[in-house]
C-alpha cells in the first residue's frame, strides 16, 4: 500500500457496496484521507457511525461530501488536495436502466466526464473508472451507458496532461447491494419460493475483495487509457442458486423460474474479439491499451500492421464453469455469507 501513503483518496458513490469494501481495506494502513463522495445523506450517516464504531481508532481518515456526479461543480469542489479516485457511482440495475434510460446517461455517461473533467483541472495524479461486462457488446441501457463510460474515458485520457486515467471492467459481484444472492438468502428465511429467471443464463461472479484487487492493478499496472480486465470464473444461475439453497438449507423444490428480465443477456462478455486485436495477457488480468492513432487514416493506406492476437472474446461461456460445490466454497468464503449464516448459530 505504500503508493497511498499519506495520500488522499476519493471514493464517488463511495456508500456503496464497493465503497464499504475499499473502507474496509484501505482504513487501517497508512493512507492520509479518504473521501466519500455521493447524494444520499442517510447512507453517508450509517456509514459514519458504522465505522465510528468498528474502527474508531481510524474512522477520523473518513471525510464525507455531499455531492452528485452530475454536478460538475459539486464534483471540483470535493477534489481539492485529491490524489486519486476511484469513480464508482452509476446507475446499475439493468430493468431501471431500460424504464429511464436518460437518468442512465445523466449517471453513468455525463457524470463520468463531469468527474474526469474536475479531476484533470484539479491535477488528481490517477482516476480508475469502474465498469462492467453489460459493456462488452452491449444490448441494454445500463451497458450502452456503461460502453459510453469507458469511450469517454479513453477519450479523456488523450488529453488528460499528467492525470492517467483507466477503466476497469468485471462481472457480477456477488452480495453486492442489490445484488441475488441476498434476495435467494431472505426468500429461504421466509419460507417463500426462490426466484430464478432463466437456469442456463450464465454470469461471471466474483467477490468484492477481487474487484478491489482489480483496481488496485490498475493503480499499479495501468497506463494511461487502458481497459483493464480480470479474468474470472462463471456459473449457470441454477447452480448458484442451488449452491445457496445447500447453504442456507432452501428447498431446491422450491425453486421458481420467472424469465428474463427486460434487457439481460443469455451469457456476459469481459473481452470482446475486437478488443482481443490488442489485449495483453497479463496472467491472472488482460490488459487493453488504448488506440491512440490521430483521425488522419491517410498514412495507413500504404503503412498498416496485420499481425492480431490469437485470443477469441471471453465470455462466461468460455471460461471456466463452476459445478455446485465449487460455487458453494466462493459464495461460503464471502464475510456476508458468513455473517447471514451466523444468524442461524
Amino acid at each position: 500500500m505504500g503508493i497511498f501513503k499519506d495520500k488522499t483518496l476519493m471514493i464517488t458513490g463511495g456508500t456503496g457496496s464497493f465503497g464499504n469494501a475499499v473502507l474496509n481495506r484501505f482504513l487501517k494502513t497508512d493512507i492520509g484521507e479518504i473521501r466519500v463522495f455521493s447524494r444520499d445523506e442517510k447512507k453517508q450517516d450509517d456509514m459514519r457511525h458504522e465505522f465510528q464504531s468498528k474502527m474508531p481508532e481510524a474512522a477520523d481518515k473518513i471525510k464525507f461530501y455531499i455531492g452528485d456526479v452530475r454536478s460538475l461543480e459539486s464534483c471540483r469542489a470535493a477534489m481539492h488536495g485529491v490524489d486519486f479516485i476511484f469513480h464508482a457511482a452509476a446507475l446499475k440495475q439493468v430493468p431501471s436502466c431500460e424504464f429511464f434510460p436518460m437518468e442512465a446517461v445523466r449517471t453513468n455517461i455525463l457524470g463520468t466526464d463531469n468527474v474526469l473533467t474536475a479531476a484533470i483541472d484539479e491535477g488528481v495524479e490517477s482516476v480508475i473508472c469502474l465498469s462492467t461486462d453489460k459493456a462488452a457488446y452491449p444490448i441494454n441501457a445500463m451497458g450502452i451507458s456503461k460502453a459510453l463510460e469507458e469511450k469517454v474515458a479513453i477519450a479523456k485520457s488523450r488529453m488528460s496532461k499528467n492525470t492517467k486515467i483507466c477503466c476497469t471492467r468485471y462481472g457480477n459481484v456477488m452480495c453486492s447491494r442489490g445484488s441475488v444472492i441476498p434476495l435467494w438468502i431472505d426468500q429461504i428465511k421466509s419460507g417463500n419460493q426462490i426466484t430464478i429467471t432463466e437456469p442456463s443464463m450464465t454470469r461471471f461472479i466474483m467477490s468484492l475483495d477481487e474487484a478491489v484487487d482489480l483496481v488496485l492493478f490498475a493503480f499499479e499496472h495501468g497506463e494511461n487509457g487502458d481497459l483493464l480486465i480480470q479474468k474470472a470464473p462463471a456459473c449457470t444461475i441454477m447452480t448458484q442458486a442451488l449452491a445457496v439453497c445447500e447453504l442456507f438449507g432452501g428447498d431446491k423444490e422450491k425453486i421458481k423460474i420467472i424469465g428474463i428480465r427486460h434487457g439481460e443477456k443469455m451469457y456476459e462478455t469481459l473481452l470482446t474479439n475486437e478488443e482481443c486485436a490488442r489485449a495483453i495477457d497479463m496472467g491472472d488480468f488482460y490488459r487493453i491499451p488504448a488506440d491512440n492513432r490521430g483521425l488522419n487514416y491517410d498514412k495507413y493506406f500504404k503503412e498498416g500492421d496485420e499481425a492480431r492476437n490469437t485470443l477469441t472474446d471471453f465470455n462466461s461461456n468460455n471460461t471456466k464453469l463452476l459445478d455446485v460445490e465449487q460455487t458453494k466454497e466462493k459464495i461460503a468464503s464471502l464475510q456476508y455469507i458468513k455473517d447471514r449464516l451466523s444468524e442461524e448459530g
